[in-house]
């Protein structure tokens, strides 16, 4: 695992501890407004933007599978820890570790009671109380009577002479150290908790499931029954747009955004409208108008036709992909001054560079690029034979969406938390196969099967050959991914290119990945073969 250096906050030692105060335990749902089943980018986002009340996060990953090992918000001023699964990115298990650092309650009953006054001696004495609720006030008072929980013994090779005592109830388990002398599997378990030889709680447990010892198996993978959205799960909030639990890529610029309890959404690139976004996915949090043309070198000078053959030329992209890629996802700001007016305004009312912009919904987890329709992308050479059929283009002077940058919200990885993690896959009907493509698969595996899917459809050997070969980017140059966008020669290079950043630290190489494209797709990749971003046009 890598621990994130710490996101903390200036003056972050002056800590308002009655704010800390009266955080509810729901079991098996969540502390407080932490609510079990949402989102990484949701929970970081919120923590962040509350500083005095969080004032240091570490996140933890694993550097080479962020996609299959569970990430770590660690709140070590509060006391409790975050568990995200790796592929959904949603909250499994809230932990607490130190009980001193937060008043927690249940039912209007305190765990344990917290000095309330702000002088030098009450702060000592909550730095001081880190043992938990005693097994009598859980027993009696807080939970009740429940089944018999796990005893867990001391590693052989250690040296503490305590074991572990995990008492469950539905969505909550308290843990209980116990000297292992006074363990004996036929005891009853009140009576040993009830004696000197167990102390006050150590840990305490939020999850979903029936017992910390169902639960814990399939802990990371079974359904989430709460949304993602923090806004979707608080009651009594106005409408909100539901949620998008996957995106199905038909092929031809053909999408499906499959929503999590109501109806799917058709999105055709070429046809949708600004208006059909707003309706159905509410408005963009925020609007980026494209004004950088610094990648302008690299746009091809013929663009591969399709021949009467059904080939297609080398470069799968139009002019202003390599472009197109990067941008939304290095902004996060909008034009205030014109950002809600454009939408739907025709062409030949205003310069057609200032009609296009992205449509940033971070909260759904991609962008959408708005502009003058034009050619679309291929349907997929196994599909052509059915209904399916490239969508019609509209006339030029009507806007719409004409590509969507899918963002994998990968730790570690430049844009990192800009957006929620958007899970996608490759219509296993579209391309005739049963293999699952998706945003879990590595890249090698998504490039063989894709150059199979492909092959035999270029205008060339050369065409289809350069498909292999990608372009490197590194955004860490600069004082802004805005500002700095460099195109490198080699892939590896060796720490020569890293420099200092505006903190003094050097660049780790995070913002350092490779694009590669597909007739329709452009993929962005890291150096741990993940899909950090899918364009589709």
């Amino acid at each position: 695992m890598v621990h994130m250096p710490a996101l903390a906050a200036l003056g972050a030692g002056i800590v308002h501890l009655q704010e800390f105060d009266n955080m509810k335990i729901y079991p098996g749902k969540g502390l407080g407004w932490i609510v079990l089943g949402a989102s990484l980018h949701d929970i970081l986002t919120r923590l962040k933007a509350q500083p005095h009340l969080y004032p240091s996060i570490d996140v933890s990953y694993s550097p080479a599978q962020p996609l299959v090992a569970p990430s770590v918000l660690n709140l070590p001023a509060n006391g409790f820890r975050l568990r995200f699964d790796g592929p959904d990115q949603r909250l499994r298990l809230i932990e607490i570790l130190d009980f001193g650092k937060t008043q927690l309650s249940y039912k209007g009953i305190d765990l344990i009671k917290l000095p309330e006054e702000q002088s030098a001696v009450s702060i000592t004495a909550r730095n001081q109380a880190h043992h938990g609720p005693a097994f009598r006030h859980v027993y009696n008072r807080l939970m009740g009577p429940t089944f018999p929980g796990e005893y867990i013994p001391p590693n052989a090779d250690g040296d503490t002479r305590e074991g572990l005592y995990i008492l469950s109830y539905p969505g909550i388990a308290f843990t209980f150290p116990l000297q292992t002398s006074a363990w004996a599997p036929d005891a009853d378990f009140v009576s040993l908790l009830s004696s000197s030889a167990a102390a006050p709680a150590k840990s305490l447990a939020i999850f979903n499931g029936a017992s910390w010892q169902e639960a814990r198996q399939d802990l990371f993978t079974r359904p989430c029954l709460s949304p993602r959205s923090l806004a979707l799960s608080m009651k009594g909030k106005e409408h909100q747009p539901d949620e998008i639990d996957l995106i199905n890529i038909c092929g031809a610029g053909v999408l499906d955004l499959i929503r999590r309890s109501s109806h799917s959404f058709r999105l055709v690139l070429g046809q949708t409208t600004p208006q059909d976004l707003v309706a159905e996915l509410g408005p963009p949090d925020a609007i980026y108008r494209k004004n950088d043309h610094r990648l302008s070198i690299h746009k091809p000078r013929h663009r591969g036709q399709r021949s009467s053959h059904g080939s297609y030329g080398a470069s799968p992209a139009r002019s202003d992909d390599f472009l197109d890629t990067d941008q939304s996802s290095a902004h996060t700001s909008t034009d205030d001054s014109d950002a809600e007016d454009d939408v739907g305004i025709k062409g030949h009312d205003q310069p057609q560079s200032t009609a296009k912009c992205f449509y940033n919904y971070f909260h759904h987890g991609f962008d959408i690029f708005i502009s003058y329709p034009s050619n679309t992308s291929p349907p997929f050479p196994k599909a052509r034979s059915s209904s399916q059929s490239p969508p019609t283009i509209r006339p030029m002077e009507r806007l719409v969406a004409t590509k969507i940058l899918l963002h994998g919200n990968i730790p570690g990885s430049y844009p990192f938390n800009r957006y929620r993690r958007s899970r996608w896959m490759i219509d296993p009907e579209a391309i005739g196969s049963a293999t699952v493509l998706d945003s879990e698969t590595s890249f090698t595996e998504l490039s063989h099967d894709l150059r199979g899917i492909w092959r035999g459809n270029y205008a060339s050997a050369e065409a289809e050959k350069s498909t292999q070969h990608a372009i490197v980017l590194d955004r860490d140059w600069g004082d802004s991914p805005g500002s700095s966008y460099e195109v490198l020669e080699d892939w590896d290079d060796g720490g020569q290119t890293r420099k200092k950043g505006s903190s003094g630290q050097e660049g780790s190489g995070s913002g350092t990945t490779q694009i590669f494209g597909f007739p329709g797709m452009l993929f962005e990749v890291l150096k741990n073969d993940t899909v950090s971003c899918l364009t589709i046009y």
